[in-house]
């Protein structure tokens, strides 16, 4: 297969100008951690708590608005078994991010943690802390998966090069970049990427619609043409798994690690929720190009097309329509600025969740548990490692699947199940909660999430449900919604094991629950209600960064 060498020098363009952004923002890292007197890990993964606003609403759009929104979605529409009504990415995430800004901006901001794992440490201590660090560190790795897997098929497509050495290549710009600069690298590369996807997509869609081996996309929308109507079909028995759908993206998108290190990144509470309502709106808005595309993709006789029969559908390829799109459906060059403007900007968010995950690495597991007394080069030094291995994992994985939705609902589903319910009860519930009940539910919802099974995975499906339909191939087609079921399910066991728990303790059946453990909740209400009456506002309060105290040292 000969190499598509203006697809390979399109590509390295961007790229590098992907590269150069993010070595121009480590260098600003570096500026900054000079001038700030406190730890020089903060900068790396908070940045310094002081990122422009624009900078903030840029990243945190960047970040969801990623491999597996952009490809997914189209994906999803072109899907002849799903279509448009079942692409619940872009009404999911505009949820996701204005029940973050409502609900979890201020009890994570209230002590100025580092990262999600903190109030899990400062709860129920470094052993449990570490339990709960694992599922969380899964969905990381698969949504790592997801965006390079994204990254490998749009390099494969453009370059004709085989998939494996694609992901390689990306995974190499994501991780030099990300180790070089930290949170400012991946924050001002963002910036980048999201201006090129906005207009590189927007500039190829008017050649998509007007090619002449596309039919009226507006007519195939509601008439079986090449393929059965790409709106889809939503049947009533079908809306619990809809639901589901839904509720697994806009409530499990509040337990990842790269949605709170940016509302941690911002210099007030108030900048911090502005950027979630901004990004709310952005993401919709930037997923309209993928609908289109896939819209278009679903009404094409690809007979027609330089691509030929089968269709990518056919052949297996449908997670990778909208590149192919790109190749076949629009002028040469067009789509080469479209495809090259694709790949750099899908890397948006695989840099972020490489952060994401280090971060919890270096600090909470290496910092807070395998070596205490540590000092900030090596807390640095560990982040860099971590996020090097889980580079090189999440690049394994992409290499073995043709699908981005799959890595992408998956990763999702983990911290849906798992992760959702103790995220709440620590943030909503502390006072009720215990290292027992933590423990309980994690093993539940593992328990429960196992036997449910997942196809998309492999995993058998062992546990029958109500509405379950069994397919041809003996499988269970689940009706009901069992993700969002285990997720409340597994909030009343960690509520009733925690309960259970202080009445054996008080009886003397079961050691003694620390007071550390049950006064945390009580001293942060005590402090904010403090606050309240002394009429002091957020900003009125001294951060641990002295980026925000000396505000002119630090920019």
């Amino acid at each position: 297969m000969a190499v598509n060498w203006p697809g390979l020098i399109s590509i390295g363009v961007f790229y590098l100008i992907v590269l150069g952004t993010g070595i121009w923002a480590s260098r600003k890292a570096k500026h900054e951690s000079k001038k700030c007197s406190g730890k020089i890990s903060e900068v790396a993964m908070v940045g310094g708590r002081n990122l422009n606003l624009w900078v903030s609403i840029f990243t945190m759009t960047a970040t969801w608005v990623g491999g597996g929104y952009i490809l997914g979605t189209a994906e999803v529409v072109y899907d002849p078994k799903k279509g448009l009504v079942w692409a619940t990415g872009p009404i999911a995430f505009a949820l996701n991010l204005i029940i973050g800004a409502l609900f979890f901006v201020k009890p994570i901001r209230s002590k100025k943690y580092f990262t999600l794992m903190d109030p899990f440490q400062e709860k129920y201590g470094n052993a449990v802390a570490a339990v709960l660090f694992i599922p969380a560190l899964i969905g990381d790795i698969l949504w790592i998966s997801c965006i390079l897997g994204a990254l490998g098929g749009t390099v494969s497509v453009v370059m004709d090069i085989h998939s494996s050495l694609a992901v390689g290549i990306s995974a190499a710009v994501a991780i030099l970049y990300t180790l070089m600069g930290g949170l400012y690298s991946v924050a001002y590369t963002d910036v980048i990427q999201l201006s090129f996807m906005l207009v590189g997509l927007w500039l190829c869609v008017p050649f998509i619609l007007a090619s002449p081996s596309s039919a009226n996309f507006t007519v195939a929308a509601v008439t079986q043409l090449h393929q059965k109507p790409w709106i889809g079909t939503l049947e009533l028995e079908d809306a619990g798994r809809w639901l589901d759908d839904i509720l697994l993206l806009a409530i499990g998108g509040i337990c990842y690690q790269a949605f709170y290190q940016r509302i941690l990144s911002t210099a007030t509470e108030a900048q911090a929720k502005i950027t979630c309502y901004v990004a709310a709106v952005l993401c919709p808005i930037l997923g309209i190009p993928s609908l289109i595309i896939g819209a278009a993709a679903a009404s094409t006789d690809w007979n027609q097309t330089s691509y030929g029969s089968p269709s990518p559908y056919e052949e297996g390829k449908a997670g990778m329509i909208l590149p192919i799109a790109l190749q076949h459906l629009c002028p040469y060059y067009v789509s080469l600025v479209g495809m090259g403007a694709l790949a750099a900007s899908v890397m948006s968010s695989v840099d972020s969740a490489l952060l994401s995950a280090a971060s919890q690495l270096g600090r909470n597991i290496f910092k807070n548990i395998i070596y205490k007394e540590a000092s900030e080069k090596m807390i640095l030094a560990a982040i860099k490692v971590s996020i090097l291995l889980c580079g090189i994992l999440g690049a394994g994985l992409a290499m073995t699947t043709k699908s981005v939705h799959v890595f992408w609902i998956v990763s999702a589903d983990v911290l849906y199940s798992m992760m959702t319910p103790q995220v709440t009860c620590t943030f909503y519930l502390s006072r009720w909660v215990n290292h027992y009940g933590a423990c309980s539910g994690f093993v539940f919802s593992l328990m429960l999430r196992i036997l449910v099974g997942e196809p998309l995975i492999g995993l058998p499906d062992l546990l029958p449900l109500p509405l379950d339909k069994i397919q041809e191939d003996g499988r269970r087609y689940r009706l009901f919604p069992f993700r969002t079921a285990i997720m409340l399910l597994t909030i009343g066991t960690i509520l009733l094991t925690s309960r259970l728990a202080v009445c054996l303790s008080e009886r003397g059946l079961l050691k003694k629950i620390s007071d550390a453990e049950q006064d945390t909740n009580t001293t942060r209400h005590q402090s904010e209600e403090t606050r309240r009456k002394s009429g002091l506002n957020e900003e009125d309060v001294p951060l641990s960064s002295p980026c925000k105290v000396i505000p002119t040292a630090c920019g």
